[in-house]
């Protein structure tokens, strides 16, 4: 169809315009010429002026894209990094100490994973068949549908070394991961993995048999080549090779003195978090077809993932050794491959085990005092804590704000791509870096290695944005993302989390005054707080900024619901205590009473870094917010309720409220019964009475001055058993309060309101501990307390795992059950520092 031109179209619209006009005379003596000359002028006039504009507009899309292409790609400030040099690219951080930490157990949502500190890594794992409800299931991530009786490292030095015992019914694993490096390895050196399989009830009539399963797969998709003789596992032991910019190339060995059975197969996926899926079906396709459970021994045209079944009748133990920068040679190779099996890897193993034994007394210095079982619980949390740290590497989903002008098919922005080296609460429920257990988590590997501690924190500052806030929930790759509900998988930028992070920088900062520290370590600790100080300013000038209450020195914690029907009390998320009782109608006139302690502890630990880097007049800035925050007369007046001693938050608060059931009738639909909130009683700005850790943050912060007749009514509410105290350690929230045990929603059991949890439990003895070494009349009294809380969370940690296997989320308040998540060897590894009395002496 041809395209009817400008002027036939204008010449179209001139004539319609006429009505019933005769078409213009073309005689050139026509007296009707004139107005056809006044067009055709006009006609010129108007296509200048529209020359005009489209130069005009060129103009402007030239100066966008070309003299000024910036306005085109800015960023929102909530997706754009703090312009502040980054503490990953110290020194301190590259070298050997970056090498040194390339190869780990990384993967703490698997049994057992290793990988690279490095985006696109190779990784390897281990999957092995166990039985479920009757039928055949693939262990391999860490979930409690499995039914394992236990599992974690009793061991692990966060660098070199892990041992880890994992208990599936009668099956008994035990996995051991050793680094080395030699003159000719490649970046960061070699690895191997020991894995034993036994089982304590043995069958004389019929041998048990294990199928386990080891993988090794390319995350960028590069192929992996089949070892030479895989068909022929006897003769040849190289399961497989491939080749790296970043290590050259490489081979992975099997070596074994048992017989068994082997078979493989190859994959060709992005997906590797679904390997398990991939390798349930290669076998199912085998059973139904052969009737036996054995992989295909086939693979997919340049596989990046290679997965090697080893079958064997119980006992086994089998070596594999993973060898870089392979040499042509093959004696040479054969020789690496010798000092990390056999005989060798064995003496290699035991000299790390019992490095591992002596670091842990001489970093704890456990008292006489304890047993042989409280020991062996205590090295077992810490190696589960040190063999969970992780690696990951994506980007962040960040919520669009309800007022947000961007056009965008999605209600989220992406971070940036970011790599975040952490510590995790849980492996098989929280294998992903939380920003408030953190703070807790470096309490105690600060002390077992302070560069780790500070790699840590440093890539923890590393996410902070151009505001200076930092997402408090970490879900980075496939992986991590793949063990998140979608509901909790965005973060919001108006929301916070506790600063514990500050807890270790005063640890650091006392250490140096106190000469705790090597020369060396001192002066790493010295450039790295030089360097982190513009983040940690930007951070606390967040909180001030967004978190601040209406009147000076008040804070609260922003993102309540303010609006809900289904909550009993809405809860603060951002706080980290969840569903701990606030005000009951949520509004900008509350005060938190822990979030200001939380301040003042940044204040005056930015005070203390400012005086160590003699920066004076950022010190006094923040010397006198910490004079602010710490005014007793003040935190008493917005805190204090003097009838009851104890200290509360402020806010828009009734007692009466319930949920109760409902029949709810919509148009066009039956009617539903739901359980919603009912409020009885109008609101009313007061203090909320409610009872519990929150009441004790300014003992915690040891606000309270020793000789105030307070700082007994605090240890009235610690040692009453009608309020905190229990046998098992101090429940989160008193048994007088309205909301004790209650429900927040139909679905939600109550989590802070009841249980022993143990952050808040070694807070409370660390200032028990102080104020029993301070002058004062009630020195000897906190004392007392001091060690029956302590004696009771020891033999109450080390009794759940003696019986259960694990450490706990947290404590039933009045039998002393482990609860919620288990494998919970985040901040409930406090038991550790609990055990050796080691807190922050500030």
């Amino acid at each position: 169809m041809t395209r009817p031109s400008r002027r036939n179209t204008r010449s179209k619209t001139e004539s319609s315009s006429d009505g019933d006009q005769p078409p213009i005379n073309q005689n050139p003596n026509s007296k009707t010429r004139m107005p056809a000359r006044r067009n055709r002028k006009f006609s010129r006039i108007l296509s200048l002026f529209l020359c005009g504009l489209l130069l005009v507009a060129i103009g402007l899309s030239f100066n966008n894209y070309y003299i000024n292409p910036m306005k085109k790609t800015v960023k929102p400030r909530v997706v754009t990094p703090l312009p502040a040099p980054r503490l990953m690219d110290l020194p301190m951080f590259q070298g050997e100490h970056k090498e040194s930490l390339y190869w780990g157990t990384y993967r703490p949502n698997v049994y057992f994973g290793i990988r690279a500190r490095t985006p696109q890594s190779l990784v390897a794992g281990l999957m092995w068949i166990g039985v479920t409800d009757g039928r055949y299931s693939m262990r391999h991530v860490c979930q409690d549908s499995d039914g394992l009786k236990k599992y974690g490292w009793t061991h692990h030095n966060a660098r070199d070394y892990g041992r880890q015992v994992l208990v599936d019914q009668k099956l008994t694993l035990t996995t051991s991961f050793l680094k080395s490096k030699e003159i000719e390895s490649g970046y960061g050196g070699d690895w191997a993995v020991r894995i034993e399989a036994h089982t304590e009830e043995v069958n004389k009539e019929k041998a048990e048999t294990v199928h386990l399963f080891f993988y090794m797969a390319d995350e960028g998709g590069t192929a992996l080549g089949l070892g030479r003789g895989i068909s022929d596992i006897t003769d040849d032991h190289t399961l497989a090779f491939g080749s790296r910019d970043d290590l050259g190339s490489w081979q992975l060995h099997l070596e074994s003195k048992d017989d068994f059975g082997f078979h493989y197969a190859g994959f060709k996926t992005q997906h590797i978090h679904n390997l398990s899926d991939l390798v349930q079906a290669n076998l199912g396709i085998q059973a139904r077809n052969l009737g036996r459970l054995q992989l295909s021994d086939t693979s997919d045209y340049a596989p990046n993932i290679l997965v090697f079944q080893i079958s064997a009748i119980l006992p086994f133990k089998a070596d594999v050794a993973f060898i870089s920068k392979s040499s042509d040679s093959t004696s040479r190779t054969g020789e690496r491959v010798k000092i990390l099996t056999g005989d060798s890897l064995t003496s290699l193993l035991e000299q790390k085990q019992k490095q591992f034994d002596d670091k842990y007394q001489r970093c704890f210095n456990m008292p006489n005092e304890l047993n042989a079982e409280a020991i062996t619980v205590g090295k077992a949390t810490l190696g589960n804590l040190l063999g969970g740290i992780g690696y990951f590497y994506g980007q962040s989903k960040i919520s669009l704000p309800p007022s947000s002008n961007l056009v965008s098919g999605d209600n989220y922005l992406s971070y940036w791509p970011a790599e975040l080296y952490t510590a995790v609460p849980s492996r098989p429920f929280f294998p992903r870096g939380f920003l408030w257990d953190e703070g807790f988590h470096q309490l105690l590997i600060w002390r077992w290695d302070v560069k780790i501690s500070l790699d840590i924190i440093g890539h923890w500052l590393d996410l902070m944005n151009a505001d200076g806030w930092i997402p408090r929930e970490q879900i980075l790759g496939a992986e991590a993302l793949s063990k998140v509900p979608s509901e909790f998988v965005l973060q919001h930028p108006t929301n916070g989390n506790p600063p514990t992070l500050f807890l270790v920088l005063r640890d650091l900062v006392s250490g140096i005054k106190k000469n705790k520290f090597t020369a060396s370590e001192t002066n790493d600790i010295t450039i790295f707080l030089r360097r982190a100080f513009v983040r940690l300013d930007a951070w606390l000038k967040w909180f001030n900024t967004t978190q601040s209450g209406k009147d000076v020195g008040t804070y609260f914690w922003h993102g309540r619901d303010n609006v809900t029907t289904r909550e009993l009390n809405p809860k603060s998320l951002s706080s980290g205590l969840d569903d701990y009782p606030r005000a009951s109608h949520p509004s900008e006139d509350e005060r938190h009473v822990d979030l200001r302690c939380w301040m003042h502890l940044a204040a005056d630990c930015m005070s203390s870094i400012s005086e160590l880097l003699e920066d004076r007049h950022i010190r006094k800035e923040y010397g006198l917010t910490a004079k602010l925050l710490s005014d007793f007369e003040l935190l008493n007046q917005m805190h204090f309720d003097y009838e009851s001693g104890a200290y509360f938050d402020y806010g828009n608060h009734t007692e009466k409220v319930r949920l109760s059931w409902r029949v709810v009738e919509a148009a066009g639909s039956y009617p539903t019964r739901e359980f919603v909130r009912e409020v009885l009683q109008k609101p009313t700005m007061r203090l909320v009475p409610h009872i519990g850790y929150v009441s004790l943050f300014p003992f915690m912060d040891r606000l309270i001055p020793p000789k105030s007749w307070i700082l007994e009514k605090q240890l009235d509410l610690i040692s009453n058993t009608s309020t905190l105290w229990t046998k098992y350690g101090l429940r989160s929230l008193a048994r007088t309060s309205s909301i004790y045990m209650q429900r927040n929603t139909e679905h939600d059991p109550p989590y802070w309101r009841g249980p022993v949890w143990m952050n808040m439990n070694y807070m409370i003895l660390s200032a028990l501990h102080y104020y029993s070494e301070v002058d004062g009349p009630y020195r000897d009294r906190a004392k007392i307390i001091y060690n029956d809380l302590r004696n009771n969370l020891i033999r109450n940690v080390v009794r759940n795992y003696n019986e259960t296997g694990f450490i706990w989320e947290q404590y039933d308040q009045k039998k002393g059950k482990g609860k919620g998540a288990r494998a919970f060897t985040g901040w409930t590894s406090l038991i550790v520092l609990i055990m050796s009395q080691v807190y922050s002496d500030s």
